[in-house]
């Protein structure tokens, strides 16, 4: 069978990638220059499946309001894009919200775990088979609380932990310091930690490209430099592709589509009549060079007072973190560089080059339940696999095994049926 995949980020190279695996003939088409070069270029770096929890939870709307007060706000509400938009915005916050209550919780927790574990194994797994490399370490995440109330609220947490059999440890400071040795030099309150062993860290955008390749070689072909128009459908079916490419007008026919193009999916999708609840919420990150190793990260922290990670790749720290809701803007505010700058050098002072740091931001697809979008929709041949949020790299390899089962007519090797678009 043929297939189109739309869209070269992190998820659509990997859903090329075991596609092609399974025989099929696999065509990706994106507007950029090369692989992962929007959302996929600069993110936090961690692969916390532990970690995989809705936003939306009980006691988050009283939380938000006091994140939107705090100078260093993990929480940004910009509304300020054209009307359209102010109502996709409404619409998205209003589902969200009603999701922040213990039963749907419960839901979506389970669902987030179940794949990013999952996608874990296959992702060591791909690993193993191709050798691929990509600053990945294997070393764990450590939460980092600052506040002794953080500390306390930990309980939950711990439970799900126990529940869904993921090792965890609790730490004190000094445990902080062990797991991490370069906070010895941090004067920053430091009261406490929740420690996953078996997280992992790595470079999304040198692991896209790097897989891109072995595709290329197995034969899937990359159309980059095209931007994709329209899904042209006829008797209930999509029968081709429209692009675009130095102001040439083409077409891409295929068997089955499947739309991978983040934030940007409900607008393709959507002259079909199919609503897709992603919405785009703005993260920003810093990638810094390390000037002095010792002060440095060796994995991933978790900053829970500013939610911001900070995470070591190679001889870089990449700190990334925050939520603006602000539609599709891209623009770089000092304010936010400022507040990533401040959660890691408090915490590593001296370990990086901060005035050589590069600053970047990139929009999340994110849908009201923070599962994504994954399977069949209305239409016969075309598919979703969109709207992991922050979790894109963490869910990528599972999400595209599972896409590439149920587009070959397979039963994925995890229960999937929730996490297609029919459950909205």
């Amino acid at each position: 069978m043929k297939i189109a995949i739309l869209g070269s980020g992190v998820i659509g190279v990997t859903s090329a990638w075991y596609l092609a695996q399974a025989g099929h003939e696999v065509v990706v088409v994106d507007r950029q220059s090369g692989p992962a070069l929007e959302t996929s270029f600069a993110n936090a770096g961690e692969i916390s499946p532990g970690y995989a929890s809705p936003w939306a939870a009980p006691g988050i709307p009283m939380k938000a309001l006091r994140w939107l007060m705090m100078k260093h706000a993990p929480l940004v509400l910009r509304p300020h894009a054209g009307l359209a938009d102010h109502g996709a915005m409404l619409r998205w916050l209003v589902a969200m919200l009603g999701n922040c209550n213990a039963r749907d919780y419960a839901i979506n927790k389970g669902r987030m775990v179940r794949l990013a574990e999952f996608s874990r194994d296959r992702l060591i797994e791909l690993r193993g088979e191709t050798g691929i490399r990509y600053d990945e370490r294997s070393q764990g995440t450590l939460q980092l609380f600052r506040e002794q109330k953080q500390l306390d609220n930990i309980g939950k947490d711990i439970a799900v932990l126990r529940a869904d059999g993921v090792p965890f440890e609790v730490l004190d400071r000094a445990g902080c310091i062990a797991a991490e040795p370069g906070l010895a030099g941090s004067a920053a309150s430091i009261v406490g930690g929740l420690r996953l062993p078996h997280d992992e860290t790595g470079d999304c955008f040198k692991f896209t490209n790097a897989l891109a390749q072995m595709a290329a070689t197995r034969g899937v072909r990359f159309l980059h430099g095209t931007s994709i128009t329209r899904l042209a459908s006829e008797g209930g079916r999509i029968t081709h592709v429209e692009t675009e490419a130095d102001g040439r007008v083409g077409r891409v026919v295929a068997d089955a589509y499947l739309v991978a193009l983040g934030s940007y999916s409900p607008q393709l999708v959507a002259p079909l009549g199919i609503r897709l609840p992603v919405y785009p919420v703005k993260g920003y990150s810093i990638t810094v060079p390390i000037v002095e190793e010792a002060r440095a990260p060796v994995s991933t922290l978790l900053d829970e007072s500013y939610k911001v990670a900070i995470t070591r790749l190679g001889d870089r720290i990449r700190v990334g973190g925050m939520a603006e809701i602000s539609g599709f803007t891209t623009d770089l505010p000092p304010a936010r560089r400022a507040t990533l700058e401040h959660s890691a050098g408090s915490l590593f002072p001296g370990a990086g080059d901060m005035a050589a740091a590069s600053f970047w931001c990139g929009l999340r697809p994110m849908t009201p339940d923070s599962t994504p979008v994954i399977g069949p929709t209305k239409v016969p041949n075309l598919y979703l696999n969109t709207g992991h949020g922050t979790l894109g790299w963490t869910m990528a390899c599972g999400s595209a095994h599972v896409i590439a089962d149920i587009i070959g007519g397979r039963a994925p090797a995890i229960e999937a049926a929730d996490l297609a678009i029919s459950r909205y």
